[in-house]
Formats: structure tokens, C-alpha cells, sequence
């Protein structure tokens, strides 16, 4: 068949149908996916009675993380990969290719965490999924390493498009997240496939997640969409910073089964205290769109103040916005699965809302509060995601504000130019930037991230011991390959290297052959290469130096000399296999 396809179809038409039946694929598994949600969370509240609800909530979310620690250990051997970082991983490390279980294991885990009440977002799972489709479907049809890359993102584009009805914002998640670079006519196959999981979703899937219709903004307002800027960009700024703070929490805890039961438990009271934190919250922001955000106080402790005080129910949204990160961190810390995208667009409504009847209770001015609970989602995502055009477009799509466009424009720029400031990379790429595998915009900085620094490391190089005489040293010599040498003592630690160059004239003094150390003639390194730091910046050491090789340590040892050749070359090979 693939002999039949190299003769008859083009490489350009079978990437275009491959996109499609990628696009099909990953819409069918976000439909899928969040149908089962849909009707295993009516499930579980249609058998409890109404006035014992409250304390389905504190439970429901133990037993769902309970599962998805079950499933992940054995089903998955503890191989999860929460996120989309390891999405990222792959495309910058590992040539595109992601586990075949991811076609499979971030659809199970989310449905088991947030059908019961696991407060985090179904967009990483889903879109983790759809790219785990396009890589392993790529690698079957035989297509190169460039167009899998490119499939790869068009599985993430239409897991975002499929679960939002929103083609355009799926094309520009996975340029903004997943992809470091593209071609103008890569394009083409991403809105294919992300119209194609649009369609199927739109077929099989009952409206999209929020509703609202809006025609008009007053330009007396931007000031305020100015502060809802501001807000939004310290919104996201805590929202990642908590997120990582948490994690490390997590890492530090011991034994699985004590992360479920005190990290479910902990859930399950915020779930009690505010019940707008079970699940992903959705129904919460469309009660808003809808201009009810009295249904805050539903099912909980508070909602004896629902027609009594306003400032009980700004409170709530209050604490449900700041929480909203917390409830995430704790259900995925504690083995569930989920992501931060969902979480906030719930913060940022919730923000939104609060600006807007702040302004509005103070008399001074009335704005339409609909309008700052999606400027404020958008504001929110742009800054945690650090994908302005997403936020843009996929609110614009999912709530049918195209009308918003400029004050959107306002609020994501605001917004995404505070939280770089402070924030320099998002919710998915903090972690890889300090391993030093997150592929930048820059495509030179993309491919010197994808090389290996540990295996362009050589070590045939001759190392000589300080207390070595300088005859001792001139044997060496004559046997040596290479006209560098490092001085290492006993402990393995470099102490010094010396040069050919440097020591010539030294070697034709047989008169000091016994009595000249080699701790003598040896100099201090001009640099030293540590195995972790990453070759764009060794690079630009060796420029600044005007060096060609400097020596490379390991937890202070030596390990061998890293080349600038070595570099060059192996960015070579790898511009090769890109462009393959």
C-alpha cells in the first residue's frame, strides 16, 4: 500500500488526507471524552438525594483520585505524563514520537479524576491524546520526521478545537504551545485537521461550552479593560507560581497512598466549603454569561445568604477564584490527572466578575459585567499559557464575542506583557527551561536544544597528574593524539590544563626534565562546561573566549573536552533530520 502511495498520491495531498483522518481521530476522543464526563458526573449526583449532596461533594473527589492512582499503577506502571510538557518533550528531544499508552492513558486517568470531581481542566489530557494519535498514526503511515512533528500538533489543534467548537483557536494553541516552528504551508494540514475534529464535534457533540452573544463595547471602558489587565496578569502570575510551589510540595511527600488520602481529604473540604470548585467548573462561568451568579452560592454552607448580602457572594468568588489553583495542584499532586488550562478560564471569570460589580456597586460607573467575565477569561489563559492569540481567538469563538475583539485585544496584551515580565515562561514550559529542552521560537535555539550535550563530549583526551615531572610529561606527549591536556588530581577534580602550544619551548629543556612540574606549566581553564548547561550557551562562551574547546564537569570531576566542532557538526546533522 505505502509502495502504491509513493507512486500515485503526492506527498503534499497524502499529508492533507493524513491530517483529516488525525483530526477525526482526536475530535472523536474529545467528544468522547467529555460526553462521559457529562453523563458520569449526572450519573453520580442523579442517585444521591439533594440535602445529603453536600457531602457527596467531600467524597467524590477522594474516590476519583483513588482510581486514577489505581489505574496509573497497574495499568500504567506508574508511566502517566501528566501535562503538556512531556508533548513538548518529545517534539524538541525524542523526534516527535510519544508513547503509544498516551493514546489511551490521559483519556482514562481524566475521566476518572474529573467525573468525580477533580477540580482541573480536560483540555492537557485531550489535547495529550490528540497528539499522541497524529505521532503514532505518523509513524504507521511512514511519514518523515518533519510532517510527524507537524501531526503531532494537528492532534493537539483538534483535541482544543473539538472540546471548544473552536477551529482557529485550535490551529494557534498548537503553533503558541506545542510547536517551536512552521512553515506557511504546514498551515494547511493544521486547519484541516482542526476543522475536521470541529466537525465531528459539532455532529456529535450538543452546542459548546459557553454561550454568549454580544454586539456592542463602549469606549469609555477601556480604562477598566486596562485594570482588568493588570488584574489578570497578577492573577496568572500567583496561579503559576502556587502551581510550582505545590508540585515541589508534592515531590517532597512520601508513599502514594498518603498523597491520596491527605491530598483527597484536603480536596474534598474545599469541595464542601465551596462546591464551585468541583470539577472543572464550567457551569459556574456559563451561570455568569448567563447574568446569575447567584448560582455561586448553591449547595453550600452559604447559600442562607444568597438574597441577603452581596458581599457574601463576592466573597465566594473571591475565594473560589484564588482556591481554583490550589483544588487543581492538590488533585493532580495527589495522583489525578488534569490540566491548568480549564482552571483558568474559571479564575479569570471569576475575576472578571468580581472587577466588574466592584465598579458597578461603587456607583461611580456601570459596566457590563458578561463582558468582564470573558475578557477576564481571556486575560487569565493569555497569561498562564502564555498564548495571547489563543486566548484571542478561542474566547472570540467559544462565546461568540467577536464584537469584544479590540477590548480582547486590550486585556491579553495587558495581560501577557505583565506575567512575562515576571513570569518568562508558562504553566507547561517553567519546568523544561530549567532542564534546558524547551524549544524557543528561535530555530537555531530550537535545534542546539534538541542536541545531546553529554554524548558530544570527548574524552580522549590525555590527562596528566599535577605532581607529574616535565620528562614524564614529554613521553605523553609522543604517544598523544590531541595537543591538549587536562591536569586531574587523584579525586578526579580538574585543576588545570596545558596547551602544546603554550609548553613548546619547555620541551626542548632536558636540563629540567626531573626537576619542572607539570603543576608548573599548567594554566587555569578560560571556562568550564558544566554536563548540565545548554550548548547555546557554551556557544556563546566559546565566541566570548575565543576558544575551541573548554573542559566539560560532572558533580566537579572531569569527564572529557567539549569542541565547538562537535557542536557545529552535530547542529548540522540535526538540520538534516529536520529538514528530512
Amino acid at each position: 500500500m505505502l509502495l502504491w502511495r509513493l507512486r500515485h498520491v503526492s506527498d503534499r495531498l497524502y499529508l492533507i488526507v493524513v491530517s483529516i483522518l488525525v483530526g477525526a481521530l482526536a475530535g472523536l476522543a474529545a467528544v468522547l471524552l467529555k460526553n462521559s464526563v457529562h453523563w458520569g458526573q449526572e450519573l453520580l449526583y442523579g442517585w444521591i438525594p439533594e440535602q445529603k449532596r453536600v457531602f457527596a461533594l467531600f467524597l467524590y473527589p477522594i474516590i476519583g483520585i483513588g482510581l486514577t492512582v489505581l489505574f496509573t499503577r497497574y495499568v500504567l506502571q506508574g508511566q502517566l505524563g501528566r501535562g503538556i510538557g512531556p508533548i513538548i518533550y518529545s517534539v524538541a528531544r525524542q523526534g516527535s514520537v510519544v508513547p503509544r499508552s498516551r493514546m489511551y492513558s490521559q483519556w482514562v486517568s481524566s475521566f476518572l479524576t474529573v467525573t468525580f470531581g477533580g477540580s482541573a481542566g480536560l483540555e492537557a489530557p485531550i489535547s495529550v491524546t490528540g497528539s499522541a494519535i497524529g505521532s503514532n498514526l505518523a509513524r504507521v503511515l511512514r511519514v518523515s520526521r518533519r510532517e510527524r512533528r507537524l501531526l503531532v500538533g494537528c492532534g493537539a489543534a483538534a483535541g482544543v478545537a473539538a472540546i471548544f467548537n473552536s477551529p482557529i483557536a485550535g490551529v494557534l494553541f498548537a503553533v503558541e504551545v506545542v510547536l517551536s516552528e512552521l512553515s506557511a504551508p504546514f498551515f494547511i494540514p493544521l486547519l484541516i485537521s482542526s476543522a475536521t475534529a470541529t466537525l465531528v464535534s459539532k455532529l456529535l457533540f450538543s452546542g459548546q461550552p459557553f454561550v454568549l452573544i454580544t454586539t456592542s463595547w463602549s469606549v469609555d471602558t477601556v480604562p477598566f479593560y486596562l485594570l482588568l489587565g493588570l488584574g489578570a496578569a497578577l492573577l496568572s502570575v500567583y496561579m503559576i507560581r502556587i502551581y510550582f510551589a505545590a508540585e515541589k510540595l508534592f515531590e517532597r511527600w512520601r508513599g502514594t497512598y498518603r498523597k491520596v488520602a491527605l491530598g483527597g481529604t484536603a480536596l474534598g473540604v474545599l469541595v464542601f466549603i465551596f462546591p464551585t470548585l468541583y470539577g472543572e467548573g464550567y457551569n459556574i462561568v456559563q451561570s455568569l454569561l448567563s447574568g446569575e451568579p447567584s448560582h455561586l452560592l448553591d449547595a453550600s454552607i452559604f447559600s442562607v445568604y444568597r438574597d441577603e448580602n452581596v458581599w457574601i457572594l463576592l466573597l465566594v468568588a473571591g475565594c473560589s477564584m484564588l482556591l481554583k489553583v490550589f483544588a487543581t495542584c492538590v488533585t493532580i499532586g495527589a495522583g489525578g490527572n488534569g490540566g491548568m488550562f480549564g482552571s483558568s478560564l474559571f479564575s479569570g471569570a471569576l475575576l472578571g466578575f468580581v472587577i466588574a460589580r466592584l465598579i458597578n456597586l461603587s456607583g461611580l460607573f456601570v459596566v457590563p459585567e458578561v463582558h468582564f467575565v470573558v475578557l477576564g477569561m481571556a486575560g487569565t489563559l493569555a497569561g498562564v499559557v502564555h498564548a495571547p492569540l489563543t486566548a484571542i481567538f478561542l474566547i472570540a469563538e467559544i462565546t461568540g464575542g467577536y464584537a469584544l475583539f479590540v477590548p480582547l485585544m486590550f486585556v491579553t496584551s495587558c495581560s501577557y506583557i505583565i506575567t512575562r515580565y515576571f513570569e518568562p515562561y508558562s504553566v507547561y514550559t517553567r519546568k523544561l527551561v530549567q532542564r534546558g529542552v524547551y524549544v524557543h521560537q528561535d530555530r537555531d535555539r530550537g535545534l542546539l536544544a534538541q542536541l545531546d550535550l553529554p554524548r558530544l563530549v570527548e574524552t580522549d583526551f590525555e590527562p596528566v597528574q599535577p605532581d607529574a615531572t616535565l620528562g614524564e610529561l614529554v613521553d605523553i606527549f609522543r604517544h598523544a593524539t590531541r595537543n591538549l591536556f587536562p591536569v586531574v588530581d587523584n579525586d578526579g577534580a580538574l585543576v588545570g590544563i596545558i596547551s602544546l602550544d603554550q609548553v613548546r619551548d619547555a620541551l626542548f629543556d632536558e636540563q629540567h626534565y626531573n626537576t619542572t612540574r607539570v603543576s608548573d606549566l599548567m594554566t587555569e581553564p578560560p571556562a568550564t562546561v558544566n554536563v548540565d548547561d545548554t550548548l547555546l550557551d557554551i556557544l556563546r562562551c566559546m565566541e566570548q573566549l575565543n576558544v575551541w574547546a573548554l573542559p566539560v564537569l560532572k558533580n566537579g570531576r572531569y569527564v572529557g573536552f567539549l569542541l565547538k566542532s562537535a557542536i557545529l557538526a552535530g547542529y548540522r546533522k540535526q538540520l538534516i533530520k529536520e529538514s528530512e
